[in-house]
């Protein structure tokens, strides 16, 4: 293969400039196996590397020692799951940026039906948190900061991604929260008015607050229902109510925010309906 003696003989050109030839010469054989995407036999990598068995064997047994090549049963050799786990790595980065790219053309075309704010959440271990804002072309401007985290318990985009999580992981959340803001007359209450809130807002599909945050303005945050989440929300009506959300963690989330007059809670469903159509369009509800 001459890839691989073009590799060797790079290796040799570059020895006295500060490289360390036999690192190079395992990657080389590494190389071979990721190009050839299947498993091989030592001769066959032997070959490829116009190398001797025994010492391409050598460079092999040293892979499989740092997970980066495994034998097989066959005794051929593949790619190890260090290796895998990188390639999917670098898919799952390029999914998140073409996702990210694709939410802001719904968030665009949100704002340009509605004329109101659009913020993307993307859901942390601390919470919800703004990655994107498109602000509406109008004098008023309601934007939250990108890196801002929303609370649980007064945002509606909070309280739309505290319905789609484990209970495990939001009540000590939304404890400290109300610690925080020394509103602990009855926790145990609160808790389960909570708790209803969420089951309404799964009920629903969306979250919604009325001027909870900022006095005079309104928010509406719809989920982004990916495939994988839309597979596992099928089988909502045979789960109970309290295994739903701790069946469907919820990624990410966009969250609409206007004016009284912008955004009247009086249409409501109108703008739900309007919201929700396009989001559609783009296979993301």
């Amino acid at each position: 293969m001459p890839v691989a003696k073009n590799a060797l003989d790079q290796s040799a050109n570059t020895k006295n400039q500060g490289g360390i030839q036999s690192l190079e010469i395992g990657l080389s054989i590494l190389d071979v196996l990721i190009d050839r995407h299947e498993p091989m036999m030592l001769k066959d990598i032997a070959e490829a590397m116009q190398m001797h068995p025994a010492k391409s064997h050598r460079y092999l047994v040293s892979l499989i020692r740092k997970n980066y090549v495994r034998k097989l049963d066959d005794g051929r050799y593949g790619l190890g799951d260090r290796v895998n786990a990188l390639a999917a790595l670098g898919h799952t980065e390029l999914s998140q940026n073409n996702l990210l790219a694709r939410l802001t053309q719904v968030a665009n075309e949100i704002k340009d039906t509605l004329n109101c704010g659009v913020q993307i959440a993307k859901w942390f271990s601390e919470g919800p948190i703004i990655i994107q804002s498109v602000e509406p072309d109008s004098p008023i401007s309601i934007i939250t900061r990108i890196g801002s985290r929303m609370p649980l318990t007064t945002s509606a985009t909070g309280q739309l991604f505290a319905s789609y999580q484990p209970d495990a992981v939001i009540q000590p959340l939304v404890t400290a929260e109300w610690q925080s803001s020394n509103a602990v007359a009855d926790m145990t209450e609160k808790l389960q008015s909570f708790a209803q809130l969420q089951a309404k807002i799964r009920t629903q599909g969306y979250a919604t607050v009325t001027g909870d945050m900022l006095m005079g303005i309104n928010a509406i945050t719809i989920p982004v229902i990916l495939p994988h989440f839309a597979n596992s929300a099928a089988n909502l009506s045979t789960s109970s109510d309290k295994t739903a959300n701790e069946a469907l963690p919820l990624e990410y989330a966009i969250t609409i925010i206007g004016t009284t007059e912008q955004l009247p809670m009086s249409e409501q469903q109108n703008v739900v309906e309007q919201i929700l159509a396009i989001a559609q369009r783009y296979q993301i509800a």
